[in-house]
């Protein structure tokens, strides 16, 4: 059928509305009339793609790679966007989210904007980190949208130059499941095989330690450890969230879901000798410990966030850094229970955030300050920062 296009929504989609029908419509702009397929139907509304394009936004380019379409790769949302265009969209996302789930003050998030990360490819050849999935026939490939089909490629546009310039997709992998590469700081690149998603990665080749850089610190990290995919991203958030902080000498504070130990870092140099860092991480890959272990004011904790939060005790500071699924009550009344004067929230998903921010309201806490990053292009996702301090 032919509709025309409303509004964003979360997950890479605009919303199109036919008598009393709901449409989450792909590949397609606010504003635009589209042909679309129905690609597949719950109960209460359809997912489709936009296959035609019969009026077009005046946001809307050409993609700038010939795997991003209907039916194709699946790994970018906002190809057919302009870059700016697609950062408008997810500001709006940000502000549906936070003030339809959170209950934020519209009021608050006046003027909210997505910031583009500087990078000299500007939104392609950013991604350090890809995951290819394997074929039966052992050649490489990203998948289709929601969907086990394999879509063979000869390079991914956002990945970065040495990953595009790599041998990874031009080899057969047999028997496995998936081929990962990452693109490291020092300049190299590591390659893992996993023989399905739940397996353990398996080192294949290049540094099984690798190196990346926050300013004059450099962390260490198993190959298949987390670091922000985006080079800017790192030293970006830290910057932001010790502006938010305001971290003051001898000050205690918590890095929570730490990964290697940037954020913890950070605060350890700014709280000075006399001040304390508690780090909490229950990656192996992360090494936060031996991260930390220059600095005599800081350490680490392996295990579950919201098993040992609770036993903590009580903080001045808090960075909260949690996985796409977010916190989560049990860590949301730990921190109520800890108050911190501030809670910087790094957050990779708004609906998680929102959740989060309105249970954060219940143990006292409002949102005071709010930056969002660009740093995913191409696609739906991206970095939100909040501050949270104690109802006045």
């Amino acid at each position: 059928m032919i509709v025309t296009v409303g509004d964003v929504a979360a997950g890479g989609h605009c919303v199109a509305r036919v008598d009393g029908e709901v449409y989450f419509v792909r590949h397609a702009l606010p504003g635009e009339r589209v042909r679309i397929e129905i690609t597949e139907r719950k109960k209460r509304f359809a997912f489709a793609d936009a296959v035609e394009v019969l009026e077009a936004s005046p946001d809307r380019v050409e993609p700038p790679c010939r795997f991003a379409g209907p039916s194709k790769c699946g790994g970018c949302d906002f190809q057919h966007a302009t870059p700016e265009s697609q950062r408008r969209l997810k500001a709006k996302v940000l502000f549906d989210q936070l003030t339809r789930i959170g209950g934020i003050d519209p009021a608050r998030l006046d003027g909210v904007e997505v910031e583009a990360l500087a990078w000299p490819e500007g939104a392609l050849g950013w991604r350090t980190r890809m995951q290819y999935a394997v074929g039966p026939d052992g050649r490489p490939g990203l998948r289709a949208h929601k969907s086990h089909d394999l879509i063979h490629i000869d390079k991914c546009a956002i990945a970065t130059e040495r990953i595009r310039e790599s041998e990874v997709l031009g080899k057969h992998w047999d028997g496995m499941g998936a081929v990962g590469v990452v693109d490291t700081d020092d300049e190299q690149l590591a390659v893992y095989t996993q023989l399905r998603r739940t397996a353990r990665p398996h080192h294949k080749s290049g540094p099984k330690l690798v190196h990346q850089q926050v300013g004059s610190n450099e962390f260490e990290i198993g190959f298949d450890g987390f670091w922000q995919v985006h080079p800017a991203a790192a030293s970006t958030f830290l910057e932001c969230a010790l502006d938010f902080l305001q971290p003051r000498e001898g000050e205690s504070a918590w890095d929570l879901y730490a990964g290697a130990g940037a954020f913890a870092a950070g605060l350890a140099e700014a709280v000075g000798e006399t001040g304390r860092v508690v780090a909490v991480e229950n990656a192996p890959a992360s090494r936060t410990a031996a991260n930390l272990a220059r600095w005599k004011n800081a350490g680490a904790i392996d295990g579950d966030v919201a098993a040992i939060a609770p036993d903590l005790g009580s903080v001045d500071l808090v960075v909260l850094d949690p996985p796409r699924s977010g916190a989560g009550p049990e860590v949301v009344v730990a921190l109520g229970e800890a108050r911190p004067r501030a809670i910087c929230y790094i957050a990779c998903d708004a609906g998680a955030l929102a959740r989060d921010a309105s249970d954060l309201a219940i143990e006292g806490y409002e949102l005071k300050r709010l930056r969002a990053f660009d740093a995913f292009p191409m696609t739906q996702h991206f970095e939100t920062i909040a501050l949270f301090e104690p109802v006045d």
